[in-house]
């Protein structure tokens, strides 16, 4: 698997961002399902330029949904996804929104 397959996208919610700011070396991705967290290290270096300590990662089952139309009830599922939370060494920082 490349590395750029690895990371679908950082994830910035307001969760994620309150935790970056709160601890400065803490960045939040969603990553490909069957990504160890080797690879995901190894991608997030590569992609960023970045020295990386340590990985989390945090499986997510996909919420179940329902909606109601004029012909019944429709039922389905929101898709299943994979969370890391990469800590940085000490000085490096990434910047997700300087390509904007």
């Amino acid at each position: 698997m490349e590395p750029k397959d690895i990371i679908i996208k950082p994830q910035i919610t307001e969760k994620a961002t309150l935790q970056t700011e709160k601890f400065a070396n803490r960045y939040t991705f969603i990553v490909h399902q069957k990504a160890n967290k080797y690879q995901i290290k190894k991608a997030v270096e590569w992609l960023y330029k970045v020295e990386v300590d340590r990985v989390n990662t945090m499986n997510f089952q996909g919420k179940k949904k329902t909606r109601g139309t004029r012909t019944g009830w429709i039922e389905g599922r929101k898709p299943s996804y994979k969370k890391a939370v990469v800590f940085l060494k000490e000085g490096y920082s990434i910047d997700f929104y300087s390509n904007i």
